[in-house]
């Protein structure tokens, strides 16, 4: 992906010029923001990962901004993480960086950049403490049998692009996590009620959504999505969108 950047510039260019509907004293249109959406997995791998990619790219057609996505570690360089706004880890599991793919990242965040979570990037990199406080809390433990259930989900602030479209409190179905190590630092945006299911171990204090500014950079994660359902759901998609709006500083 070295000169990726350079190239969808081109292009995004010639179909400016292509069009011939710019003039002198139009503004010409924003470059699109650049998404790498990694999902790297060593642990369980999520069926919903190729849904999720395809959701976010259709987000990305509509919104102005282009996904790339990858699988290999191995663009994790400093050249390479300088082209994009946003770098999204969707369902990864377990050790997927390794040490100077690690320090990259770290220094992508602390020259400015962005983190998103989905799901299971909270069962991501135990044992990189710098990892778990940018994404604010690691997987711990989920209901079983079944570990997709409905639960009510209260919404304890609006005052985020992702959560702004939302009900007070509503319910969906989902596999909700409990989590362990979680950063009291971040703005927590919604948190499970876990008298409307079985399963919950977090008590009174389960956040599931969150948002936070973290060594130089940006960063959100949000507990949603191990279901393929999850990406066709229409207030879903749209926290999902708000978070990335977000992330890229449009709000």
């Amino acid at each position: 992906m070295k000169f990726i950047k350079s190239i969808i510039i081109m292009l995004f260019s010639i179909s400016i010029a292509v069009s011939g509907q710019e003039t002198e004293a139009e503004t010409p249109p924003k470059k699109p923001d650049l998404v790498l959406v990694f999902t790297k997995t060593k642990g369980y791998r999520h069926e919903s990962i190729a849904t999720g990619v395809k959701a976010l790219r259709e987000m990305g057609r509509k919104n102005n901004f282009i996904v790339l996505r990858t699988e290999s570690s191995e663009d994790f360089n400093t050249e390479n993480l300088a082209n994009y706004s946003l770098v999204v880890f969707l369902s990864t599991t377990m050790d997927v960086l390794d040490a100077s793919e690690q320090n990259a990242f770290e220094k992508y965040i602390q020259s400015g950049g962005s983190f998103l979570g989905i799901h299971a990037a909270s069962d991501t990199e135990y044992d990189w403490p710098w990892y778990g406080k940018l994404v604010g809390g690691y997987f711990d433990s989920h209901p079983n049998d079944p570990n997709v259930r409905e639960a009510k989900i209260d919404v304890i602030s609006k005052e985020n692009s992702s959560t702004a479209h939302l009900k007070d409190s509503f319910k969906r179905s989902d596999e909700w996590y409990n989590f362990k190590n979680l950063n009291p630092d971040v703005t927590v945006l919604m948190k499970l009620d876990e008298t409307s299911y079985s399963g919950g171990t977090n008590g009174d204090n389960h956040p599931i959504a969150w948002y936070h500014e973290y060594d130089g950079g940006r960063a959100f994660y949000t507990g949603g999505g191990h279901t393929n359902e999850s990406f066709a759901e229409p207030d879903f998609k749209q926290h999902l969108l708000g978070a990335i709006e977000w992330c890229l500083g449009r709000n």
